[in-house]
């Protein structure tokens, strides 16, 4: 959710962790353990801690017109929240013990720090990643004194917040001597004092576990590529049942080892992983062109100038627009205005709906095209007159189709879009299923309305009225039609038809539109139709209505069959 809260804090050497009560960016709660809130010595401990989260911090936390303001980045903010939970504020501390020298934070470093003055000494000031600030301290903080450190029971701890989902961070201090003119660096961080660890947690949105899941369903692989330590990771991705063991996930280091051995190496541990953390900014480079090479459609999502990069790499890259920095939006292709991961998922969904709708419009446009190929065709072969004149063929293809093939385009999605399999981008439109219906199609409409003109001419009717009849027949061959358009394989029964209002009475529409030329004076003698017998509409309407038969008939025998998959997405 973006919303990070410091919720607990371990200092070395104590038995049991403190709680940091409240949530979000506003300051209001406090500190306490099991035996309530902290004694004069703890507080003091607690001090020392706040003063380093605060002073090696660029982040903002202030009031204005009697509202908490902030802005910076949310782990910074969150130490700020928690510092003034302890009764410590960055600008009193700043004021105190004025910044000489900083070492900002890099993702290859692991850590920043601040050179301050404090009462004439120089002291620094660290947060970052708990294993690499234990390499600079020498010994521990205690409410009884400081001690020497214990690696081992401190990185015990540090695991353990870890796999109950929290972000660890951890905080160090110490006086330095820096020489005038030199330079402050990574060289001086030697023989601090480890003051503790703070567990911070960024509840996950409640729709994020429907969204992965729905992705799953769909053969669409999530991975989650962090900085964080990786038992987080793993934690929060069991969360998500994104991952359910150890073997999925990879860290940087095992990365850069498979780097040394090679491209096959890495898409080795690629092709395995859905979790990648404790990863630099390159190395998630390095992943997306992995997968890539791999076959595999990708797309990334990020928000920070350190994802730019692996943005631009995707086949399609997606920056959030709200949190997220202008490298970030300018490296995408896509912006997700409200940094929501189930508006992705939403997308694709939509997506799978739009493209399902192309093909039906382009199956209604083309089987009746070529039902009208087929039953000149015919009458070609036969040399019989032609079935239907220009202006007809024109009537037919403009009025009476033109409404259904714009409605069919608003098809509601039939639900199942999100089961189906993705498809391969070399998939073609006119796929195998594609041409066996178009063929199927336009054989039995042609192929009628061939027979009916035929046998007309052969039993005295005049030419005129058997294109009548004929025109009539290809107009109910193309309102029944439409509704098996709507769906591949799902029968046309299995439709309401009111799902799609614009369809049901655009086609309805169309229908009487021609029954009204039937009847209109001089729109009638240049169409060359009149009415019909009610006779002539039950038989047209029958011969209409096999269409639809044959068609479910179709649609059963192809879902019976088990290349569905393989043939349509």
């Amino acid at each position: 959710m973006n919303e990070l809260t410091s919720s607990t804090i371990f200092i070395p050497g104590e038995e049991e962790s403190w709680e940091v009560t409240g949530e979000g960016t506003t300051p209001e709660g406090r500190i306490r353990t099991l035996h309530g809130s902290p004694t004069e010595r703890e507080q003091s401990i607690l001090e020392r801690l706040a003063k380093s989260c605060v002073l090696c911090n660029d982040g903002f936390l202030g009031i204005r017109s009697g509202e908490w303001l902030h802005h910076g980045d949310m782990v910074d903010v969150a130490l700020l929240v928690m510092a003034h939970k302890i009764g410590i504020t960055q600008a009193e501390a700043r004021a105190a013990y004025p910044q000489l020298d900083s070492i900002p934070f890099e993702p290859e470093r692991r850590f920043a720090s601040t050179l301050n003055n404090m009462d004439g000494r120089q002291r620094a000031f660290v947060k970052g990643a708990p294993e690499k600030l234990l390499d600079m301290c020498s010994q521990m903080a205690h409410s009884e004194g400081d001690r020497i450190l214990d690696q081992e029971m401190v990185s015990r701890q540090a695991s353990a917040l870890a796999k109950e989902g929290y972000r660890v961070l951890a905080m160090a201090s110490g006086d330095i001597d820096l020489e005038t003119g030199e330079h402050f660096s990574e060289e001086h961080l030697k023989g601090l004092t480890f003051l503790g660890l703070v567990g911070m947690i960024d509840p996950l949105r409640p729709e994020v576990a429907t969204a992965v899941k729905k992705c799953r369903k769909s053969g669409i692989e999530v991975s989650m590529i962090t900085g964080d330590h990786p038992l987080t990771a793993f934690a929060i991705a069991k969360d998500l049942n994104m991952a359910q063991s150890l073997d999925q996930l990879v860290t940087g280091q095992e990365l850069r080892n498979a780097e040394e051995m090679g491209e096959q190496a890495v898409d080795g541990i690629t092709s395995r992983a859905r979790v990648f953390a404790r990863v630099e900014p390159k190395q998630k480079l390095r992943i997306v062109e992995s997968l890539i090479r791999q076959g595999h459609i990708v797309a990334v999502t990020g928000d920070g100038a350190n994802d730019a990069p692996a943005l631009h790499a995707a086949h399609v890259g997606i920056a959030m627009g709200m949190g997220g920095t202008d490298v970030a939006r300018e490296s995408a292709d896509l912006i997700v205005t409200d940094d929501n991961f189930a508006s992705i998922v939403a997308g694709i969904d939509e997506g799978r709906v739009v493209y399902s709708n192309v093909r039906k419009v382009i199956f209604l446009l083309i089987s009746t095209g070529a039902a009208e190929v087929v039953l000149f065709f015919l009458a070609l072969i036969v040399d019989i007159p032609l079935p239907l004149v220009a202006v007809q063929l024109l009537w037919l293809n403009l009025v009476t189709n033109g409404i259904q093939d714009v409605a069919l385009a608003f098809e509601p999605a039939e639900g199942d879009e999100m089961a189906r399999p993705p498809r391969s981008p070399k998939e073609p439109i006119f796929n195998r299923i594609m041409v066996e219906r178009i063929l199927l199609s336009a054989l039995v409409m042609g192929g009628m309305a061939f027979a009916l003109y035929n046998w007309l001419l052969m039993n005295g009717s005049s030419l005129k009225e058997a294109r009548n009849m004929v025109l009539l027949l290809m107009v109910l061959f193309e309102n029944i039609h439409v509704f098996n358009s709507r769906s591949e394989l799902r029968s046309a029964f299995r439709h309401n038809p009111l799902r799609n209002p614009f369809l049901f009475f655009g086609t309805l529409a169309a229908q009487m539109v021609h029954i009204a030329a039937m009847y209109t004076p001089g729109l009638s003698a240049v169409l060359e139709i009149q009415p019909v017998s009610a006779e002539q509409w039950v038989v047209l309407f029958s011969s209409a209505l096999s269409i639809l038969v044959i068609m479910e008939i179709y649609k059963a025998l192809r879902r019976r069959s088990r290349v569905v998959s393989k043939d349509i997405y």
